[in-house]
């Protein structure tokens, strides 16, 4: 149960891990207008736009993720196949977002498509 709990933590971390490399290209972009991030982030281009894209995702991805997790707890589905794809997912999601940063789109797509799959797989077998 633990290796899941930890997982769940990665996860919910990945979204303000991902905040650094926005920070940085914020930075780069006339520094950090810290009154008005949002409107300086739509200016973002190039890397600073993937970047941003990538934390915004880590979002989306947590939003679907964590009940899933919470589902298999609640439900005692704690064994090594939930396990695994926890592990799976975390990683997927931290290779999508080097994966984003780097403009590698077709292994983004796949690395993003193994960790919904994962979400998915998680509450399929709780059901």
């Amino acid at each position: 149960m633990s290796v899941i709990i930890i997982g769940l933590f990665i996860a919910t971390l990945l979204p303000l891990l991902g905040k650094g490399p926005v920070a940085y290209a914020m930075n780069k972009l006339g520094g950090y207008d810290n009154k008005h991030p949002r409107n300086q982030q739509a200016q973002l281009t190039g890397f600073g736009a993937r970047a941003l894209a990538a934390h915004q995702n880590s979002f989306e991805s947590l939003i679907m993720f964590a009940p899933a997790v919470l589902l298999a707890l609640v439900t005692n589905h704690t064994g090594e196949t939930v396990q695994y794809m926890v592990i799976t997912h975390v990683i997927a999601r931290i290779l999508y977002s080097i994966l984003y940063l780097m403009n590698l789109d077709v292994l983004r797509s796949l690395a993003w498509g193994v960790g919904t799959i994962c979400t998915f797989a998680i509450i399929w077998v709780c059901i």
